[in-house]
């Protein structure tokens, strides 16, 4: 009896630690994003600003995470670049996205609306 407990115990461990060990799929896909942004903020080129960009952009048109969706602030994050770049219809579009995709974020997201309206 004792002998099989045991080896029912040392089933459910070794199914544990096999089961453990498995990768898990993302819930996003970040591709090169965070060294992207961080080469940038590093040192602000015209070149490593495309390439943030492009990330951005590559980011929100191929999901392939579990949800299949933009992470959390990505779409704010690019609203707000492109509002700095000028095109602030396009950026506020992004930014109205952000509060759609994310209802949770309407209160901040709000207040760099309030700021980029003022003239």
């Amino acid at each position: 009896m004792k002998k099989r407990i045991a080896k029912s115990a040392l089933m459910v461990i070794t199914v544990c630690a096999i089961t453990s060990c498995s990768s898990t799929k993302s819930l996003y896909s970040w591709y090169d994003y965070e060294d992207a942004t961080y080469q940038y903020s590093k040192k602000t080129t015209p070149e490593l600003y495309t390439k943030m960009m492009e990330e951005y952009v590559k980011i929100g048109s191929k999901q392939k995470g579990t949800r299949k969706t933009v992470p959390p602030g990505l779409n704010a994050e690019y609203g707000f670049q492109l509002c700095k770049e000028g095109k602030r219809e396009e950026g506020m579009k992004y930014l109205q996205k952000e509060i759609e995709t994310y209802p949770e974020s309407k209160t901040y997201i709000s207040r760099i609306i309030k700021q980029i309206e003022k003239p």
